[in-house]
């Protein structure tokens, strides 16, 4: 299936949604149970029928010997499950347009969860019975006939595609609660470009982990780069999420993606599952901004929190010691700290992370400090605004490594400035293209020494620029000018294929030094140090002048009409009543 095929599928599919809107007796925030239900069902209907033939010749070739087994567990053993007949989607289908249906979809739910412990609590069900209207009874058979159009010979990646396609968009139609539960896939798969997480017997915590995407586009990314598919298996997740609907919609991403690994339901500031301290090879999230609710007893004497310090405020209430117990001020150095602490000596670390954490004062000062003295933080990166469905001002990605301090770049840290690197989707919604997601993970590719990867990426475009047409009416296909554009980015700012500090873009700021990070107090904001680009006009100090003189002659006959016209339209309204 062709990129174009699958855009084009995937928008018919979203149909669905549509349809489920316009009929179902749903809140707005429930749609997506249901729908991301069915398509788990049809991905396992699909998978399942896929494997029947081997499934059955080898219950066939076994039957009757020493050897036989149950053909629910030589199912499992092809195809990682086992589907009773009662779950065929064809089956549900087929069906009569009553009522019924409802009924009948949660019994397959039922009977896939009972045959696959697995997925024991992981499917919705009840949720079908609102989808028969006693107005339109007919309005969950369309939906169903609707992923029926997903094609026979579709693969584990396109289902995983369709998958994180609708968890994108009900976060984009429930704005700021849908965004709770997703960050965009295109800044994520930035996040993994320049984490570059290596295949193994390697272990990945996302302690905000949403439904999963972090997991699912490092994963990709491995696959991607060639990794083997007995290296991908042994690379296990482990996720926590405090939303049990949540945690179901991760369950079915991981399952839907061929994703190993755990999600477990817990509030991560209270609770580590995974005896989180100095034991991952990677963490990644995207957890939620500025909590203040946070009991500062119940995480004061825990090391994930407290190696750094706990952030706390300045000065003790004056209150009766019967109020309120004391909260932490701010959390966002509480993610912070576990982030830096769940890492094992080799291991590395991507978050998203509110702007002011990058330059907040008091506690939090504190703890930035030891944490840039240290050496860990490898990378900060301003993002666009208007990236995330639940906050419009730019966020800030933050890198860690734990084995920077043994190189010679453990006192420095590069700053890049993405604000103006986007792709806009509509008025209120911008992502990174393929191709800028590539341009600026070459950055950190450059900044490394990596310079292979720049020359390959090079010979990349200029491949796409050879096969590319002139000119096209078509706004998939890209033209010669947009990769000769993609070409010119790079080449300008790093001719010879060698990092250098670009203005309003990059830098690799010293910790000593005028203008280095302990001159600029310790701030991680990368504006402090990219610096901003100031266009040459090409006019003389004397042009200038007059330009700006002429400028302001206008303004002052526009001001004088403005008022001109304040007091003929006071007058009118003055004889329009007789006053």
């Amino acid at each position: 299936m062709t990129d174009k095929e699958l855009k084009t599928l995937k928008a018919n599919l979203w149909h669905a949604a549509d349809v489920l809107r316009s009929g179902a007796h749903l809140a707005a925030n429930k749609y997506g149970q249901p729908i991301l239900g069915l398509i788990f069902l049809r991905y396992a209907d699909i998978l399942f029928k896929q494997h029947k033939a081997e499934i059955d010749a080898e219950f066939s070739r076994l039957s009757g010997t020493r050897m036989e087994k149950p053909i629910k567990e030589i199912a499992i053993e092809k195809c990682g499950f086992y589907l009773p007949e009662c779950a065929y989607y064809d089956f549900i289908n087929d069906a009569p347009d009553t009522a019924e249906k409802a009924e009948l979809v949660k019994k397959a739910m039922l009977a896939i969860e009972a045959e696959n412990p697995k997925m024991d609590g992981v499917l919705p069900k009840e949720v079908y019975a609102q989808l028969v209207p006693e107005e339109e009874p007919e309005l969950l058979s369309n939906i169903v006939r609707i992923f029926k159009d997903i094609p026979e010979n579709c693969t584990v990646d396109i289902f995983g595609e369709i998958y994180e396609y609708f968890i994108g968009n009900f976060a984009l139609a429930e704005g700021k609660d849908g965004g709770t539960f997703y960050t965009p896939a295109t800044v994520v798969r930035y996040m993994v470009e320049v984490l570059d997480p290596q295949p193994g017997d390697k272990k990945f915590l996302d302690p905000a982990c949403g439904s999963g995407g972090m997991f699912v586009q490092a994963a990709r990314y491995m696959h991607d780069h060639n990794a083997s598919k007995a290296d991908q298996m042994k690379f296990r997740c482990y996720g926590v999420e405090k939303e049990p609907d949540t945690v179901k919609l991760a369950k079915m991403n991981l399952l839907l993606n061929n994703v190993r690994g755990d999600i477990t339901e817990a509030n991560s500031f209270y609770s580590d599952p995974y005896n989180a301290f100095g034991a991952f090879d990677y963490v990644m999230a995207n957890p939620p901004f500025n909590v203040d609710e946070v009991s500062f007893d119940r995480v004061s004497g825990d090391p994930r929190f407290n190696t750094y310090g706990v952030p706390r405020n300045a000065t003790k209430s004056a209150k009766k010691a019967s109020d309120k117990k004391e909260t932490v001020p701010n959390a966002n150095y509480l993610w912070i700290g576990y982030f830096a602490t769940a890492l094992n000596e080799h291991g590395k670390a991507a978050l998203v992370m509110a702007n002011s954490a990058s330059d907040a004062g008091k506690s939090e000062y504190e703890i930035r400090k030891k944490l840039i003295e240290e050496g860990i933080i490898s990378q900060m990166v301003t993002l666009p605004s208007n990236m995330f469905a639940s906050v419009t001002l730019p966020a800030t990605l933050w890198f860690f490594d734990r084995n920077k301090p043994q190189t010679d770049k453990k006192d420095e840290i590069l700053f890049i400035d993405a604000r103006n690197v986007f792709t806009q989707i509509d008025r209120a919604h911008r992502k990174f293209s393929d191709e800028q997601i590539k341009n600026l993970g070459i950055i950190t590719r450059l900044y490394n020494g990596d310079t292979e990867s720049f020359v390959a990426l090079v010979k990349e475009y200029e491949a796409e620029l050879e096969a590319a047409p002139e000119t096209t009416d078509d706004k998939e296909i890209k033209t010669k000018a947009y990769w000769q554009s993609q070409l010119d980015w790079l080449n300008e700012r790093f001719p010879n294929g060698v990092y250098r500090d670009v203005i309003g873009l990059c830098k690799a700021a010293k910790l000593e030094g005028e203008d280095g990070i302990i001159d600029q107090d310790y701030s991680l904001n990368a504006g402090r140090y990219v610096g901003v680009v100031i266009e040459d006009d090409g006019m003389t100090e004397a042009e200038f002048r007059d330009t700006m003189l002429g400028l302001n002659s206008e303004l002052e006959k526009l001001n004088d009409e403005a008022r001109a016209l304040e007091a003929q339209i006071a007058e009118n309204i003055k004889g329009l009543f007789g006053e």
